[in-house]
């Protein structure tokens, strides 16, 4: 029951806010309500990161820093994903980018490396492969990019719907899935460098509900 209530929580967190945002005349509260939800799928994912949780406290710390000055630069500078900005929505701003935006680096790309992770030690024990450690960390660097890249194409189009942020002209460019892949991948090598056993399986199903709330909100909104 302890070990399931981490995912009944999620789910039941992401399912009234996907009926309160399509189906309620509570639209404007749901979608303000997003930060906390946010920083509650943070704190379920530290409770359940039991093992090597000193190696996952410095990833957290690395990838908020990291998130947050990509993230600054881009606001700033339109250099880094292109020209955007963001709303009230998502609560209190440092230099024009919300502070939960690091949060939600972290997120994404913790949640995309346990995936990749989980699923090539999957077929790693059913298939009795043997993988050395270079390519084993590229695969997990490489795909868990690939993965939260596709991750922010559903998102992108849900975000701007919501105020969450605004693109020039209305205009997602190419180059932001590019610079979502580069940070994507630095960011999963190092978590590969820090421990590559900061796998958490709440982390997958997260992600799992994620993707689907935004891609339910992608065809209903």
């Amino acid at each position: 029951m302890k070990k399931n209530s981490p995912i009944f929580l999620a789910l039941l967190f992401h399912i009234t806010g996907l009926i309160g945002i399509l189906f309620t005349p509570y639209k404007d509260w749901f979608v303000s309500s997003v930060p906390i939800v946010l920083l509650i799928m943070f704190l379920l994912l530290s409770i359940t990161q039991i093992k090597f949780f000193r190696a996952y406290i410095g990833f957290f710390f690395i990838a908020f820093a990291i998130g947050m000055a990509t993230e600054i630069i881009g606001v700033n500078t339109g250099l880094l994903f292109g020209n955007y900005q963001y709303g009230q929505v998502l609560g209190p701003k440092l230099f024009g980018v919300p502070l939960l935006i690091g949060f939600n680096w972290f997120n994404i790309v913790f949640c995309s490396g346990s995936l990749l992770t989980q699923c090539i030690d999957l077929l790693r024990r059913k298939w009795n492969v043997n993988i050395n450690t270079i390519t084993y960390t590229m695969a997990v660097v490489i795909g868990g990019a690939a993965i939260a890249t596709c991750f922010d194409i559903i998102l992108e189009p849900v975000a701007v719907k919501l105020n969450f942020w605004s693109w020039e002209n209305g205009y997602i460019p190419l180059f932001n899935y590019i610079c979502w892949f580069i940070i994507s991948a630095i960011l999963l090598g190092v978590k590969m460098y820090i421990k590559k056993n900061t796998v958490n399986t709440f982390a997958t199903i997260l992600f799992i509900i994620q993707a689907l709330f935004f891609l339910l909100l992608n065809y209903f909104l």
